[in-house]
């Protein structure tokens, strides 16, 4: 397996043990008892808290896909209601806790794979990748398996920094990528447009612009210009999260290592498939 095709494959059991701080009611609860109000207050504060406590206009630029009114709804008043360091602590215990509930064996899985995931995320570069720079500045929770998730958030964000950093370079804004990824996808394009706060104006704009591009047609399909130039991003984002696995001598085990807990989270039925990350279920 080349090392582009390996960062995609790692993509696939990383993001799922990351996930669970947005699907699961654990974590749900867990940012509600520390004060933030709401999921999408939940989810800004949650994620952004390493950023410490920082106005929108940071949220906006390193999230992508978000109405700016949108984030303007959450933060900063998430920080008057919870501190960043508050929601750090729940954040990474209330995903420990529902890891452990999907997986039984998940605290082996974290004892042998953690040394690794620690080497990976501390010599990958973070040069332009902002929440993934936060994320590695986090101290690893003592927990086995909160030190699972801190490290797989860390890595999730670094490949998306650089996911961000490819559709910003084509000119794809919020809106703009995500009715692209639905028409190539498959995703409902209403769910999307909903979820991240766009009017129909705005997302109606959006997609003429890419009508004009040639990458969907006046049905909101995707054509095969728009399906090849989201391959090419995504091969891009591949090929920008590859260096950091460069010191995994045995890529097998460690992705072996981990998809059990991967399919146990996919397995839950607690992460919708589709899915507005495009993660894809495990195969096999």
């Amino acid at each position: 397996m080349d090392d582009h095709a390996f960062a995609r494959s790692m993509w696939t059991v990383v993001e799922p043990v990351h996930v669970v701080t947005y699907f699961s009611a654990e974590c749900a609860a867990a940012n509600k008892e520390v004060g933030l109000r709401g999921f999408w207050m939940g989810y800004f504060g949650s994620r952004g808290a390493p950023l410490g406590p920082v106005g929108p206009g940071v949220i906006e630029a390193t999230f992508h896909g978000f109405h700016p009114a949108k984030v303007r709804r959450a933060v900063p008043d998430a920080w008057s209601f919870a501190a960043p360091e508050a929601i750090l602590r729940a954040r990474s215990a209330a995903a420990a806790t529902a890891l452990r509930r999907l997986h039984g064996d998940v605290e082996k899985v974290a004892e042998q794979v953690n040394p690794l995931l620690a080497r990976i995320v501390a010599d990958a570069d973070a040069t332009g990748r902002t929440l993934f720079a936060a994320n590695r500045d986090l101290t690893p929770p003592d927990d086995p398996v909160e030190a699972l998730w801190q490290h797989a958030t860390s890595l999730r964000e670094h490949r998306g920094d650089g996911h961000v950093a490819v559709l910003t370079a084509e000119g794809l804004g919020g809106a703009e990528s995500n009715i692209l990824a639905a028409a190539v996808r498959g995703t409902p394009a209403q769910w999307l447009k909903d979820s991240r706060g766009w009017s129909d104006e705005e997302w109606a704009t959006a997609a003429d612009g890419l009508v004009r591009r040639g990458l969907i047609d006046g049905n909101g399909e995707a054509t095969d210009e728009g399906r090849a130039l989201r391959g090419a991003i995504e091969d891009r984002t591949n090929a920008l999260a590859a260096p950091a696995y460069r010191v995994v001598e045995k890529p097998a085990e460690l992705f072996g290592a981990l998809r059990p807990v991967a399919r146990a989270v996919i397995d839950s039925g607690e992460l919708p498939f589709p899915n507005p990350i495009g993660l894809p279920r495990l195969s096999g």
